[in-house]
């Protein structure tokens, strides 16, 4: 059986592993923006996190100069220490940029030094394979190593310029020409990502970590008095099952002990709903995907009823951008101003993103000229306009005004974004967020988590990664996985090294 299928972690294992990652390699859906990729796949954390807690280490290169003086300064004055036993708070101190996390800052700033003058300097960093500091690690998923990257278009470009999908020591533009490729105005295919995540694991020997096609189904934690197979535990352990998926889609259970658990889950698992009638009907659909599997199989055309597309990010461009190429017409319904700053449109350079501003410049005017036109539908913010669908493919628009509109629709996407799926966790994980009161949300209501450790503030042992933890960008998930692992090998027990490898 292969590195990424193999036996489950066991049926009833009672022996504590050190680190547990839940969501290295998650399917789920592609989320916001398929055409640009999953920016949320949770892959690139899990992967980062485990080739870092596998005797990876970084070391600032003695003959590097960092661009940036004052950071400069502050590696040169622990040579020959690896980052991950220096003080995070500190190296991080001084540091602005694109992200909200000062780790996330910091480790970007020591793979790609200048990238956002323009610039292409190489890495400071130098990596060392140093197995003794290695901390058994297994890496929990539904699908390959990759993530939700594998169930996306693969001609489809990525959101993010090419050189910032890369994971530590393999460059993706390296990795392209290698395998004869070429990035399409800076940017990479989404399947081209998907195989270089697969690859990397192979490359760096992390397979043996992998257990795909894992489900987990609970996580629980408490110390001695709940039932922990160390009565001399120093503090709660986490007890994790599920079941595993063979290829002849039998399940298998299994259920393990772990003293440190990793979320890296996303938030693509829940697409958010607009909870009206008729919401349930099968010409009604929440994901890019369905439009995609509707033109494949002849239920929308050219000459059929517009596909309804509702909501205003990326996903919902990338569905009008998938329409129009297979000339199917469509009526875009949306609330936000079309200049409101937070639109993500009005955040993306014109240059690189010449098709999500065509979009925008659609959604500026009542019609375009063309042979499939699109029909807008804005609708006031803060609307109180109501949407129902109806058997035989009517959607109906309650004006807030009073009147409503009827519309036939082929099928309709709504596509206004979507929630983390945390129901394996004691209460979904909602008492973990920054608001407990509030639903959990990566953009404005995240878990709580330590900023230089990315631990939980309410969980000891407990961590969380990507999205989940406020990071959506693959170019700075990786922080987080710095974060924890510096961390988790800081209280890494000594017997942990004695613990088994996975089968």
């Amino acid at each position: 059986m292969s590195s990424q299928r193999k036996s489950p972690p066991g049926a009833s294992r009672a022996e504590p592993l050190p680190v547990v990652i839940i969501g290295g390699c998650s399917s789920g859906s592609p989320g916001p923006g398929a055409r640009a990729g999953p920016r949320r796949a949770t892959a690139p954390s899990g992967i980062c996190l485990s080739y870092l807690l596998s005797g990876y280490t970084p070391y600032a290169r003695p003959d590097a100069a960092h661009p940036h003086p004052l950071l400069q300064s502050k590696l040169a004055q622990a040579p020959g220490v690896s980052i991950l036993d220096q003080d995070l708070e500190y190296l991080s101190e001084g540091l602005e940029g694109r992200s909200q996390s000062p780790v996330a800052l910091l480790f970007d700033a020591l793979l790609r030094p200048d990238t956002d003058f323009g610039g292409d300097m190489d890495s400071v960093l130098t990596w060392r394979l140093q197995t003794e500091r290695a901390v058994p690690t297994w890496v929990l998923g539904r699908n390959l190593p990759g993530g939700a990257w594998h169930s996306i278009e693969g001609s489809m470009v990525t959101l993010s310029q090419g050189q910032w999908m890369g994971l530590p020591d393999l460059e993706v533009k390296d990795w392209i020409v290698k395998k004869c490729r070429g990035l399409r105005n800076s940017r990479a295919t989404a399947g081209d990502i998907a195989h270089y995540y697969q690859d990397y694991v192979t490359r760096k020997g992390l397979g043996r970590h992998f257990v795909c096609g894992a489900e987990v189904t609970a996580v629980e934690w408490g110390g001695p008095e709940h039932g922990s197979p160390d009565p001399q535990a120093p503090g709660p352990l986490f007890r994790v099952s599920g079941f595993l998926t063979a290829k002849d889609r039998s399940q298998q259970p299994f259920s393990l002990w772990a003293r440190n658990v990793v979320l890296a889950t996303g938030t693509l698992d829940s697409p958010a709903r607009l909870a009206v009638p008729g919401e349930g009907l099968p010409f009604v659909h929440h994901e890019l995907s369905a439009l995609e599997a509707a033109v494949r199989s002849g239920a929308v055309s050219p000459s059929a009823d517009p596909v309804l597309i509702i909501g205003a990010g990326l996903s919902a461009a990338d569905a009008v951008l998938y329409a129009r190429h297979y000339n199917i017409p469509v009526i875009h319904a949306f609330r936000r101003a079309v200049d409101d700053p937070g639109l993500v449109f009005n955040q993306l350079p014109r240059m690189l993103y010449p098709e999500y501003h065509k979009v925008h410049q659609m959604m500026r005017e009542q019609s375009i000229p063309s042979p499939q036109p699109l029909r807008r539908l804005p609708q006031p913010p803060r609307s109180t306009a109501r949407w129902l669908f109806k058997e035989g493919g009517q959607a109906v628009f309650r004006d807030p005004r009073g009147g409503q509109r009827v519309f036939g629709a082929s099928l309709v996407l709504v596509l206004i974004g979507s929630h983390p799926d945390l129901s394996f966790l004691p209460g979904a994980g909602a008492h973990l967020a920054v608001d407990p009161t509030q639903p959990l949300s990566a953009k404005r209501n995240p878990l709580d988590v330590d900023p230089f450790t990315y631990q939980s503030t309410r969980q000891a042992g407990l961590y969380a990664l990507g999205p989940l933890a406020g990071d959506n960008f693959v170019r700075f998930v990786q922080g987080g996985a710095l974060a924890a692992a510096g961390s988790l090998l800081s209280k890494a027990a000594p017997e942990a090294a004695l613990a088994g490898s996975p089968p």
